[in-house]
This record gives C-alpha cells, sequence and structure tokens, in this order.
C-alpha cells in the first residue's frame, strides 16, 4: 500500500481521533480446498464528519469493506472500531444494539417492507430498538429528503428515487454517528442518482455525520472529500478532493 497523506483517510493511528477506524482487517472466506481473501490487513482510518467513497474493481473487497466497517460482517482478523467503540470485541446482542443506535445503512435494493407506509418504514429501526419515534423528527427527515406528504403512501405508489430517500430517512432516524451506503445510485438513473446523492450528502452534511459510500461511479465519487481505492481486498491508495477525471485515471491502474 503507498503512503498518503490526506483529509479524511490515513492509515489507522489509535491517537487520533476517528469516526471510524479499521486496523489490520482480514476477511476470508472457505472456498471449496482454499481460501479467498476478501480483505488483507486493511487499516483506514476516517475523521469526524468525511464523506469517503470507496471504489474498486468488481472483487476488490468493496462490499465486505463497508459490510466489516458497519458491523454488519464480522472480521476474521483485525480490529474495527467506530467512536470509541470496538466492534470486534462485542457479544452480538450488543453489537446489534450499537448498529441500531449508532450506524445507518443505505441499501442499493432500498429493502423497504412493502405493506409498511413511508413513515412506518422510516421509524422501523426506532421500534426494533424499543423507541417511540419522534413525529417532529420524523417530519423534518421527510421533508428534508423530498417526501413531505407522503408519509402515507405505500414502497408500491413510489418512484425508485422516492423509495430510495425514503431509505436514506430511515437511515437517518435514529441520528447516527456514521451512515454507510452501498451503491445508493446503482440502481436509479442519472438524473434520479444525482438528486439521490445530493439529498444524502446534504442531509448528512447538516447532521454532521460521517458518511462512507461505496461506488463504481467516478462521478459520484467525485463529490467526496476522498476516495479510497481496493484491489484484491488491499488498500492501494487514495485520493484526497476528487475530480472524476482524477478518480478514472486512478481506476485504469486497478481495473474496474
Amino acid at each position: 500500500m503507498e503512503a498518503v497523506t490526506a483529509s479524511s483517510t490515513s492509515l489507522a493511528d489509535p491517537g487520533t481521533r476517528t469516526a471510524v477506524r479499521l486496523v489490520q482487517v482480514g476477511k476470508t472466506y472457505p472456498d471449496g480446498l482454499e481460501v479467498t481473501h476478501a480483505l488483507r490487513s486493511v487499516s483506514v482510518a476516517l475523521r469526524p464528519g468525511s464523506f469517503t467513497a470507496v471504489m474498486g474493481p468488481s472483487g476488490s473487497g468493496k462490499s465486505t469493506f463497508l459490510n466489516c466497517a458497519a458491523g454488519l460482517d464480522t472480521p476474521t482478523s483485525g480490529q474495527v472500531v467506530i467512536g470509541d467503540q470496538d466492534l470486534t470485541s462485542m457479544s452480538p446482542d450488543d453489537l446489534t444494539r450499537f448498529r441500531r443506535r449508532s450506524v445507518g445503512f443505505v441499501f442499493q435494493a432500498y429493502n423497504l417492507v412493502g405493506h409498511l407506509t413511508v413513515a412506518e418504514n422510516v421509524h422501523l429501526p426506532l421500534l426494533l430498538d424499543g423507541r417511540r419515534p419522534d413525529a417532529d423528527w420524523q417530519d423534518h427527515l421527510l421533508q428534508a429528503v423530498g417526501l413531505q406528504g407522503m408519509d402515507t403512501r405505500l414502497p408500491g405508489e413510489l418512484s425508485g428515487g422516492q423509495a430510495q430517500r425514503v431509505a436514506i430517512a430511515r437511515a437517518l432516524v435514529t441520528r447516527p454517528a456514521v451512515v454507510f451506503a452501498d451503491e445508493p445510485t446503482g440502481a436509479l438513473d442519472s438524473a434520479t442518482g444525482r438528486q439521490v446523492l445530493d439529498v444524502l450528502r446534504s442531509t448528512t452534511r447538516s447532521l454532521a455525520q460521517t458518511l462512507v459510500l461505496v461506488t463504481h461511479d467516478a462521478q459520484v465519487a467525485a463529490v467526496a472529500d476522498e476516495v479510497v481505492f481496493l484491489a484484491d481486498g488491499n488498500v492501494v491508495g487514495t485520493l484526497g478532493s476528487p475530480t472524476a477525471e482524477q478518480i478514472i485515471a486512478r481506476l485504469t491502474t486497478t481495473g474496474r
């Protein structure tokens, strides 16, 4: 891994205040008689309030990186820390509670519950955590993502862009410190994707949240403060204050 000095991402340093820190994280999966290395001793630190895009070729470990960083998957080795909480030392029950309260996740496929209204989908994480929804906060979120007046609609009555905005509001409803997004614009047309990205970026910025987003789109990644490039489970570089042209040039050296 090349040595890089950048604004939001660096080699993990326990003495540095970070929102998300991965220290020598490895992840392997059995593959018949062999072992597949999805991540290889990855060390990254993200500062609070930053927006980091994660890019790399297919099979580079992007989704595994995101899932391990968010506590959705358990590393085979190494340490994952969000704020001052070491996720790798938590019991499964404690980790579940921590994710519900401190982590937001936006999936490409929306994952809305079809028989629940927009409002019910948004406050579902609070109910699962045994908390009463805050009507004023929910109204604020729906307005922030451009869904005011749509709280009683069902997911089947929404466009793809509207459904993804519901997913964003749901990810933010618990006021998480960190929001992870896995190709959140990947299933949308370019115009709708830009609108959804603008909503995600503006709302997380206004709430001073850390945003970590996996994408294959250089135009999307160019909005980030920094891009982390993965290849074969390794961090192979970072790029601060990137342009789409710089990102594309870097991707040609790592493969798409």
